[in-house]
């Protein structure tokens, strides 16, 4: 075969590529017409579903994923029909009979994805936490501004996205700060052991009740926690709403900035840590028997050295240095030192 035959043959086959589709064209712009009109139908139904659960916020979430789930749907069966109307050979059976074989090697590929999907359908049917709500998973913490059946997103106070795979959600604790109306704040403030504790928690509960943010009901309280090394600490704790973060900070703020001033103004020692060093060796004579037990002191039964000032310990180091030679060697006196 020469070149010009083979040239023939290969515009013969493209002529008849070009005659099948102009054959088929028809059916192709039929396919696309059907197809468009599943597609826009699919986009309504979604639209159609979140608008029948807007109403409702306890099915707020699930209509999101059952507005897709139907929009999807829809989409797939209008592919199908286009299709077949393209290749009417085609048949939606084959698809279906070559997924099922398939099956159990998709199902190992997309273990992840489908364990993810079917955590965000439990997530969204159980609602253990809505769109808006503030949690805390791990070491994050934000508002969480979307569900959907692959991962949710939380938005952190400072400005940042972060996606978490639906799975580690249903698995794993997740605090919900705006799960109720309400929410208890609380702040352990220490006094000093000379102060008044009765008077302390009244002039804390004035602070507290001072402050508009703070709800009369349930009424705060001051409780005695701790007896610490330095301080006698006090809890105050107080209901405030909204229970979200910036609401929580704001109210806090004034709460403390209240509390501070109402002590201070009345004489009450918001006391620092402190600490007590005992020098054994520079306490007086009268300080006591220093054979019997002192603090950090054991008793023993060796003769007990006398007390010595800071003065006497210098003269006494500068005679031993007096008496050291050349090579740092203390030399044999006769009284023995």
């Amino acid at each position: 075969m020469n070149l010009q035959e083979s040239t023939l043959a290969a515009w013969a086959k493209i002529q008849g590529m070009i005659d099948g589709l102009i054959v088929m064209l028809p059916n192709i712009m039929l396919a696309a017409i059907v197809f468009g009109l599943f597609f826009f139908a699919a986009g309504q139904i979604k639209l159609l579903v979140k608008r029948l659960t807007r109403r409702h916020r306890q099915a707020r979430n699930l209509g999101l994923v059952l507005g897709r789930l139907s929009q999807g749907v829809v989409i797939l069966v209008g592919l199908f029909i286009a299709l077949s109307i393209v290749i009417p050979s085609f048949q939606a059976g084959d698809l279906i009979q070559l997924l099922g074989i398939s099956s159990v090697a998709i199902g190992f590929a997309f273990r992840d994805i489908l364990q993810n999907f079917l955590a965000g359908i439990l997530i969204l049917l159980t609602e253990p936490f809505q769109i808006g709500d503030q949690i805390v998973f791990k070491d994050f913490e934000g508002t969480v501004e979307n569900i959907q059946t692959r991962a949710s997103t939380i938005r952190t106070y400072d400005g940042r996205r972060i996606v978490i795979p639906n799975s580690e959600l249903f698995t794993n604790s997740v605090t919900v700060n705006t799960a109720f109306d309400n929410r208890r704040l609380e702040y352990d403030v220490g006094i000093g052991y000379g102060d008044n504790i009765d008077r302390a928690k009244q002039l804390i509960l004035e602070a507290v009740r001072s402050v508009n943010e703070v709800l009369e009901d349930p009424p705060p309280d001051a409780l005695v926690v701790e007896l610490a090394e330095s301080t006698v600490n006090i809890r105050a704790r107080w209901w405030v709403a909204p229970p979200r973060r910036a609401e929580t900070l704001d109210a806090k703020d004034k709460v403390l900035t209240a509390i501070k001033n109402k002590l201070t103004a009345n004489g009450i020692d918001l006391a620092f840590p402190t600490y007590q060093i005992l020098f054994h060796d520079q306490t007086e004579e009268t300080d006591g028997d220093r054979s019997l037990q002192r603090e950090g002191w054991p008793a023993g039964k060796s003769e007990v050295p006398k007390p010595r000032s800071i003065g006497g310990s210098l003269r006494k180091l500068a005679e031993m240095r007096s008496q050291t030679d050349g090579n740092g060697k203390v030399q044999n006196t006769t009284d023995g030192e």
